[in-house]
């Protein structure tokens, strides 16, 4: 039986390249042109594996991520992200990678091969859906007697969980660039 590869990339040569590069007989490789039509082609083929580059058309592949990440029956897909600029992935997504992994464009055979490898180890390593992690475990218990009484309480938590969000995003990206200084002064 061969394995269902969703490669996700609105670069002709980049989904041509990836279906050259892979063993023969051993894959069937689907191809999306956006990020609309990847997300859709993951709900409706549940592939086996899934290459997603992270700007895409229509719907980003940051989008596309997140949508994933929003239901159990998707994380579980292994999953590789690619780009021609790493930056613009950890800008979004804080390294390590634990649950997928990353190759940056241009790639040849072996890295290809290779991130498809780590992305396969790195899912099998996932909790199962609906597992917490244990360090999550208090927080979640006090969320659940700590519930908010109406409208106001969840809009107001709302807005809190967004301007939080805001400041985690800049310090990522202030992150970002002081580790590209320091790599930069290190040549």
């Amino acid at each position: 039986m061969a394995h269902k590869i969703l490669v996700i990339d609105d670069s002709n040569v980049i989904r041509n390249m990836v279906r050259d590069m892979l063993p023969k007989g051993n894959f069937e490789v689907l191809e999306a042109k956006d990020g609309v039509q990847g997300l859709n082609l993951i709900k409706q083929e549940r592939p086996n594996l899934i290459m997603l580059d992270f700007l895409l058309p229509k719907m980003s592949g940051w989008e596309v991520f997140q949508n994933i990440q929003l239901q159990p029956a998707l994380q579980a897909i292994p999953l590789v992200l690619m780009s021609g600029r790493k930056e613009e992935v950890t800008e979004k997504l804080q390294e390590p990678f634990e649950y997928f992994e990353f190759v940056q464009k241009p790639f040849d055979q072996a890295q290809l091969i290779t991130a498809i490898k780590t992305a396969m180890a790195k899912a099998k390593r996932r909790p199962p859906a609906g597992v917490a992690p244990v360090a999550a475990a208090p927080a979640a218990a006090s969320a659940v007697t700590t519930a908010p009484s109406s409208n106001a309480d969840i809009q107001a938590l709302n807005a809190k969980i967004a301007s939080m969000q805001a400041e985690i995003d800049g310090m990522k990206k202030q992150m970002g660039q002081i580790l590209n200084f320091i790599k930069q002064r290190m040549k």
